[in-house]
C-alpha cells in the first residue's frame, strides 16, 4: 500500500536547503509513496520544477502572511497575524536584552511560536503515514498537521547560529525523528540540544548530477561570457549564495584586494540576493575593489556561471553542509572553502577542493597559491571528473522514517 507523505517548505526560492527540496522530491520512487506539498508562499524559481507526480497543495493565504512585510499584511486584512508578529518581536527584544548580543535571524522561532496558534489547522488534509518539516522553524507542522509520524531537518551549523533553546526545544520533542544532513550538523545541535540525541537520523542532501550538468548548458556561453568575460592573466572567482551573515560574502572585498596586493590580479564575481547586499557594496568601494569584486545579483539558473568560472570558492563564516560546493564539485570546478566547522564532511583538503583558514589574510594567501598551482588545479579537476557527488539512493532512506 502506498504510503501518504506531507512535506512543508516555505517558499522555493534559489537557496541550498530549497534546491535539496527538489533533490528529494525528484528521487523519490512514486510507486511506493504520494505527496503532497506544502508552500507556504507559492513564489520563487524553483516552484518550475516540482516533480509532476507531487501534489502541490493550494496556497493557504494566511499561511503565505507569516514573512511578507507588515503593512502588506495588514493593508490586506490580516490583522491577527501583524498582532502576533508585533508580540513576537517584542517577546525577542526581551530575550535579546537579557542575553548576549544575537543575530537578528534567530526573531523567526518567535514569529512561528506567536504566529502559528492563528493560522488555520492543517488537519482537514487527513492524517498522514510521515509529515516532514523541511525548514526551521518547525511548529507548523508541529502542531498543525495530523500524521503518525514526523520528521524535522537540520540544514545549519548550530554551533554557530544564536537560538533561544528553551523555546526551540518544545518544538523538536514533538517530533519522531531529527534529520541531520551530516555528522558534523548532528555533533553541533546536540551540543545545543543532548537530550535529542535518540531522534537524530540522517539523510545527506540529494543533488541529481543529471539534473546539475543539464541546466548548467542551458545558457549558451557567449551570453554567460558578456557578464563574466575571459581575460588573459585574469582568474574568474565565483560564489553563489544569500547575501547574508553566514557566506561572509561582507570580507570578500577585503580578501579580494590582498590577492590582488599579492600581484594576482582576479575577479571575484558574486550570485545571489539577501539584506547584505548594501553592506557588501560598501565594503567594495572602501577596499576600492569596484572592478574586481562583481555582484553579478539573482540567477534562477546559476549552474553555466559556476561552469564557466575558473574557481569556485566558499567563504562562509558558517555552512550545514553546502550545495552549492557539491554543485561545483559535480561540475569539476577546482573549490576552495574556508575552514567552516562542516567543511571537511565535504571536502578532502587538497584532493577534491582545498580548505584554508578563515582569517582574510590567510584566506587570501591561500587562493594565491592555489591560483598560482597550475599543477593542482588541474589535478583537483581531473579528480573531480573521476568522483560520483550524486546521491539521489538517499531517497530511500525516507521509508525508515515511517518506521
Amino acid at each position: 500500500m502506498k504510503k501518504h507523505i506531507f512535506i512543508s517548505i516555505h517558499y522555493l526560492e534559489i537557496g541550498g536547503a530549497e534546491i535539496s527540496l527538489i533533490g528529494l522530491l525528484q528521487a523519490l520512487d512514486y510507486r511506493k509513496c504520494d505527496v503532497d506539498l506544502f508552500v507556504y508562499s507559492h513564489r520563487g524559481e524553483l516552484m518550475q520544477f516540482i516533480p509532476k507526480e507531487v501534489n502541490l497543495l493550494p496556497e493557504i493565504p494566511a499561511y503565505a502572511q507569516i514573512e511578507r512585510p507588515m503593512k502588506d499584511v495588514l493593508k490586506d486584512g490580516y490583522w491577527r497575524i501583524v498582532l502576533r508578529r508585533l508580540i513576537a518581536k517584542r517577546r525577542f527584544a526581551r530575550y535579546k536584552k537579557s542575553k548576549h548580543p544575537v543575530d537578528n535571524g534567530a526573531v523567526f522561532g518567535y514569529v512561528f511560536d506567536s504566529v502559528t496558534p492563528v493560522l488555520p489547522s492543517l488537519e482537514h488534509l487527513g492524517e498522514y503515514d510521515l509529515a516532514i518539516s523541511f525548514l526551521t522553524p518547525h511548529n507548523i507542522v508541529a502542531d498543525k498537521v495530523k500524521a503518525k509520524k514526523k520528521a524535522a531537518w537540520i540544514h545549519t551549523d548550530y554551533s554557530k547560529i544564536d537560538v533561544d533553546a528553551e523555546l526551540e526545544l518544545p518544538v523538536w520533542s514533538k517530533f519522531d525523528h531529527v534529520v541531520s544532513i551530516s555528522d558534523q550538523v548532528t555533533e553541533n545541535f546536540l551540543g545545543v540540544f543532548p537530550s535529542l540525541k535518540d531522534k537524530i537520523f540522517r539523510i545527506d542532501n540529494i543533488l541529481s548530477p543529471k539534473f546539475v550538468r543539464e541546466r548548467a548548458e542551458q545558457i549558451p556561453p557567449e551570453v554567460v561570457n558578456k557578464e563574466m568575460p575571459k581575460e588573459d592573466g585574469v582568474t574568474n572567482l565565483l560564489s553563489v549564495g544569500r547575501f547574508c551573515y553566514a557566506k561572509n560574502y561582507d570580507n570578500v572585498p577585503d580578501i579580494c584586494r590582498r590577492i590582488i596586493e599579492s600581484g594576482v590580479n582576479v575577479r571575484w564575481y558574486l550570485i545571489g540576493y539577501g539584506g547584505d547586499e548594501p553592506l557588501i557594496r560598501s565594503k567594495i568601494a572602501g577596499a576600492g575593489v569596484e572592478n574586481h569584486v562583481i555582484i553579478l545579483g539573482k540567477k534562477s539558473n546559476p549552474y553555466p556561471y559556476i561552469k564557466a568560472c575558473d574557481i569556485y570558492v566558499q567563504p562562509s563564516r558558517y555552512e550545514g553542509n553546502s550545495v552549492t560546493v557539491r554543485e561545483a564539485q559535480i561540475l569539476c570546478k577546482p573549490v576552495v572553502v574556508t575552514d567552516y566547522s562542516t567543511a571537511r564532511n565535504q571536502v578532502k583538503d587538497g584532493v577534491d577542493g582545498v580548505i584554508v583558514p578563515l582569517d582574510n589574510m590567510a584566506c587570501a594567501e591561500g587562493i594565491v597559491k592555489v591560483i598560482r598551482s597550475t599543477e593542482q588545479t588541474q589535478a583537483l579537476s581531473e579528480m573531480l571528473a573521476k568522483s560520483d557527488y550524486g546521491n539521489v539512493c538517499e531517497a530511500e532512506n525516507i521509508s525508515l522514517l515511517l518506521r
